[in-house]
């Protein structure tokens, strides 16, 4: 760490490449402090999203006519385009903070989960020494990361999102009716080849998050996991293409990515609990009757 007139600090920086950006979700610096008594920062604003950790000691934030007085396992985000004021309160432990600054259309989302908004930018009692230990992996990764290879790309996105997934209280959930841009954007991708046989997997990697975290918000958001929904999407062009179309239900079977007519006809069944055959037999009495 450096010696400044406030504070004792290492400052990292980090220049997003396009694997980040696709992901909509990447790091723009980080840090770590040891204040000194008169230590103060502010008034400021920045033009990302800025999670702040405290380890030890004591902080008060102030916004919008606002405050809040923190201590170890709470955190502070500094949200974008907001005037802020932080300063250290005594303390038997000097204020000992670890930050890491977020960009991305995916970064507000991620701390509403979190439970940290523009109207209480703060949470008490956040993490315990596990999720610290996931922040500071993060940060370190930051420290030695070359955009340009997507290994290492990867696998920091991988960390930040673990960092998220630690800070994510139990039962948390979002609006299933409003899917955040990257939930719309994999619903993108899956309506536009569920008919090649996709796995939730490969959508996950699409994504840049683990599955398990994709699932969890992918159905917390839009109402049934991934699978089913890919399996939706299948079904529902099936009905189309029988009903619309004189294909046969061989060819609509291997059209929608299915490996023959009986794991088809299956699943048509289970799902609609009607066969292909009698789908295609109700649209012809149909138009006899017309």
């Amino acid at each position: 760490m450096q010696e400044y007139d406030y504070e004792f600090a290492q400052f990292i920086y980090y220049t997003p490449g396009n694997l980040d950006k696709e992901a909509q979700l990447w790091p723009v610096r980080a840090g770590r402090s040891i204040a000194k008594p008169n230590y103060k920062v502010g008034p400021k604003r920045i033009e990302c999203y800025s999670l702040h950790f405290v380890y030890d000691g004591r902080v008060r934030v102030e916004w919008d006519g606002n405050w809040a007085e923190l201590q170890k396992g709470d955190l502070f985000c500094l949200f974008p385009g907001r005037t802020y004021h932080y300063r250290m309160l005594p303390s038997e432990s000097p204020l000992r903070m670890s930050w890491l600054a977020l960009d991305g259309a995916r970064v507000k989302s991620l701390l509403s989960l979190a439970e940290v908004s523009p109207s209480a930018p703060y949470r008490r009692q956040a993490f315990a020494s596990a999720t610290q230990e996931t922040a500071e992996s993060a940060i370190e990764a930051l420290a030695g990361a070359e955009r340009w290879k997507p290994a290492e790309a990867m696998a920091l996105q991988s960390m930040i999102c673990r960092l998220f997934a630690e800070l994510i209280p139990d039962g948390a959930s979002v609006d299933a009716e409003e899917p955040s841009g990257w939930i719309r954007e994999c619903i993108g991708f899956m309506e536009l080849h569920a008919t090649e046989g996709i796995s939730v997997q490969q959508v996950a990697e699409f994504a840049g998050v683990h599955r398990s975290y994709f699932s969890g918000v992918f159905a917390g958001q839009v109402g049934m996991p991934p699978l089913k929904y890919i399996q939706k999407i299948r079904m529902e062009k099936a009905q189309r293409l029988l009903s619309e179309t004189d294909a046969t239900v061989t060819e609509i079977a291997f059209s929608l990515g299915y490996p023959n007519l009986y794991t088809f006809t299956r699943a048509f069944k289970s799902y609609f609990d009607l066969s292909p055959l009698a789908v295609r037999a109700k649209r012809g009495r149909e138009a006899t009757d017309e």
